[in-house]
């Protein structure tokens, strides 16, 4: 593995240093690693020691990550670090993304290969957190774009402006997860910041990527009427264009709860529908056909990752004429 320099950090005295690829700007001791245990501190230099070092690898449906109005039905090849700057206690990745996991070391141009011969459209970083593996995506981003592949973020969202704005060029499409409509369910829940992530998400749309936003719903902490109602007002007031998924929380990890109940569920479908043109329910196969905003034609049926395009890829509503929000 290279001895790859990290972007993004400035020195302190006695060998310590600042890290700042995220807002939580750590500072790290010589020997330390920041929150996200992918960028250490060797002698005073930040060294991005997780560059390359892969947790998982798999060819997933576009609809897996989810994004349902990005390539529908087509294989992405899947890959993420072992690491994150968040520390969701409900998360259900958190034997790859909370706890050291084997990796094994695969560069930028053997990812590209990868990608290449089996059939995939690009490389989808996912499973934990892709921002704060930045130098590695960084490199494998402009390779991908070299050879007119697509590069899809999953992500918390959570980074600072420049580094945002040096990666967002080379990104075709992010889902990003918006936990919470409330800062303080970020702060003590996440250890995270509302108004970074909703700053992520404006830049992505301000660099034309496809953007779409999944909220995870978690009875008796994002669940009610009020909260609902408030993150829709977020992701209208962006654009109501925004595709939305609430997905059904399980327990997992330090979580306990039951899970989302199926009517608390479609609750949540039917308040975000008063205000958002796309609202899928994730974690549960009903209600989540793509249809016209304007009229109802199905442009897309789903069932679980599974599609259909009953009048093709079409550009226009076959019935009234509307453009379609979709990227075949």
């Amino acid at each position: 593995m290279p001895n790859i320099q990290a972007k993004y950090y400035e020195k302190l005295p006695n060998k310590r240093v600042k890290c700042h690829l995220c807002p939580l700007e750590c500072g790290i001791d010589p020997g330390k690693s920041g929150i996200c245990r992918l960028r250490t501190n060797i002698d005073g230099e930040l060294i991005a020691t997780g560059y390359g070092q892969v947790v998982s690898l798999a060819i997933d449906p576009m609809e897996k990550k989810p994004l349902y109005h990005f390539r529908p039905g087509k294989p992405i090849l899947s890959t993420g670090p072992n690491g994150c700057n968040f520390k969701c206690p409900f998360c259900q990745n958190w034997t790859i993304s909370q706890e050291k996991s084997h990796t094994e070391y695969v560069s930028p141009e053997q990812l590209l290969t990868l990608a290449d011969r089996n059939g995939s459209v690009g490389v989808a970083f996912t499973y934990t957190e892709p921002l704060v593996w930045f130098e590695y995506v960084y490199d494998c981003s402009r390779l991908l774009k070299e050879k007119g592949l697509d590069v899809v973020l999953v992500s918390n969202g959570f980074i600072n402006e420049e580094p945002a704005r040096e990666l967002f060029p080379f990104v075709d499409a992010v889902d990003i997860d918006l936990k919470s409509a409330s800062k303080d369910f970020y702060r003590k829940v996440c250890r995270g910041n509302l108004d970074d992530v909703l700053r992520t998400i404006k830049i992505a749309v301000e660099y034309d990527i496809e953007v779409e936003l999944t909220n995870l719903l978690i009875p008796d902490e994002n669940d009610s009427d009020v909260d609902l109602e408030n993150i829709v007002d977020i992701v209208a007031d962006i654009s109501p264009l925004i595709p939305f998924h609430i997905s059904r929380y399980f327990p997992n990890y330090k979580y306990t709860k039951p899970p989302t109940s199926i009517s608390t569920l479609n609750r949540a479908v039917e308040i975000a529908r008063r205000k958002l043109a796309y609202v899928y329910p994730g974690n549960y196969i009903d209600n989540s056909d793509t249809k016209c905003p304007d009229c109802g034609q199905i442009l897309i049926k789903r069932e679980g990752y599974h599609i259909d395009l009953p009048n093709g890829a079409v550009e226009q509503c076959p019935r009234c004429g509307r453009e379609v929000d979709i990227i075949w």
